[in-house]
């Protein structure tokens, strides 16, 4: 009897104390883009759950990237934040200037400082960082990638295993892929670049291939009126103005896929974390490439990372450092890049065996991720969203014919200078 009733008085013990370390967490997530990422990372959470029974995690579904940015500053300034949110990388001078995140630096060993974070591919570190601390985890990032239809460059004449290896090239590919009816209407176009919601991602990428830069990496200057950049905006234009080749207007982003699958455009340039839903819904052989340049290679980093949130005890954000460490740990990444196609963030994950025989049967997975070798950081700035607005706006004027390039990069710049002068 006297047995029994220690060994019940320790197990009432044990479970208060099992109880009493519990820790309940919550992160934001944002579905962004097409294919399996809301299941995959509801999967991942319940696979952390079960190996760890202590922790409890409610992942929320926050909409989109905008969507969850707002929330997560109304959570904050409300007194009741989430532990953790995936939101975009160029939100961090934000986040910074709400004075609303915490370093990952307080929350990992010296072996973790070097190896873990220290193990992520620097592309993505440049707009994870500043100042030397690190203020994001990658995550699901990405860089926009060259998508091309096989069957339309076989019906066009040219070799379907060999997209444009720079811009002159996708300028004469387009040409020959762009077909007229009889009544000379255009029933697809040679290439599609989107322009509408956040054109200046990929124009980006379209100066970083004429060996120019947005910004600089502490968030207090821009360069939108370089002459790298001048000549990138007429490039673009031109696709439509002048050679022919792409539908004029503003292009919508979130149809570009559609606009692919559909036939009405055989080449697109969109994001690598819309690999999984092309590779399910393309009824074509497609392949994939890196952004063709002007004069070399050139790709912006995009996509979310992990951030911290102020407002929890340490303990709740040393577990919810510890799951993301998890969660980026090799083999749940390489399910996350899978599922999802978004670029897996760091070189030990392309080393396992899983995304080995992923990559053996799809070769276009790696394409991205050796873009990384020239890819630039996305433009990001305090007061990011008034200042990529002010690009986005000149890019508009420019891409439906209202102001000449220089001009409208030019209004941009100065305008951004004004804003951005406060913090110099």
């Amino acid at each position: 009897m006297k047995l029994l009733n220690v060994f019940l008085a320790t197990s009432a013990l044990t479970m208060f104390a099992t109880a009493a370390n519990a820790v309940d967490l919550e992160f934001y997530f944002p579905v962004a883009v097409g294919g399996a990422a809301a299941g995959t990372i509801q999967s991942l959470t319940e696979d952390y759950m079960a190996a760890n029974p202590g922790v409890k995690i409610d992942a929320i579904y926050t909409g989109s990237y905008a969507d969850t940015t707002t929330k997560a500053i109304t959570a904050v300034r409300g007194g009741n934040a989430p532990q953790l949110i995936i939101s975009l990388s160029t939100d961090m001078y934000t986040f910074i200037d709400e004075d609303m995140i915490v370093a990952w630096d307080n929350y990992v060993t010296a072996d973790e400082q070097k190896n873990w974070i220290g193990g992520f591919y620097p592309a993505f570190m440049a707009n994870s960082q500043t100042e030397g601390k690190t203020w994001g985890i990658p995550f699901q990032r990405s860089t926009p990638v060259l998508y091309w239809n096989k069957e339309a460059f076989a019906a066009a004449g040219l070799d379907p295993e060999k997209g444009p290896a720079n811009w002159a090239e996708m300028v004469e590919m387009g040409k020959k892929l762009t077909v007229k009816d009889a009544s000379g209407n255009v029933t697809q176009w040679g290439v599609h670049i989107p322009s509408s919601g956040f054109p200046s991602w990929l124009w980006t990428g379209i100066v970083a291939g004429n060996g120019g830069l947005l910004a600089d990496d502490t968030g207090k200057n821009v360069t939108f009126n370089s002459d790298a950049a001048v000549g990138a905006l007429e490039s673009l234009v031109k696709l439509s103005a002048t050679d022919g080749v792409m539908a004029p207007g503003i292009l919508d982003w979130g149809g570009t896929p559609k606009a692919f699958f559909e036939g009405q455009a055989a080449m697109i340039w969109t994001t690598t974390g819309n690999l999984t839903n092309v590779r399910t819904n393309a009824p074509f052989d497609f392949g994939v490439g890196f952004l063709p340049g002007l004069t070399q290679n050139g790709a912006p980093t995009g996509g979310g990372n992990f951030y911290l949130l102020k407002g929890s005890t340490d303990e709740e954000l040393q577990a919810a450092a510890d799951f993301v460490k998890w969660a980026t740990a090799p083999e749940q990444a390489a399910k996350w890049t899978i599922a999802t196609g978004y670029v897996a963030p760091r070189p030990d994950v392309w080393e396992t065996e899983t995304m080995k025989d992923y990559v053996k049967g799809f070769p276009q997975a790696l394409v991205a991720r050796d873009q990384l070798d020239y890819a630039v950081a996305e433009l990001s700035t305090f007061e990011g969203p008034k200042v990529t607005q002010l690009l986005n706006s000149a890019l508009e004027s420019a891409i439906t014919g209202q102001k000449p390039a220089k001009e409208a990069l030019d209004g941009a710049q100065a305008e951004a200078d004004a804003i951005l002068s406060a913090y110099r």
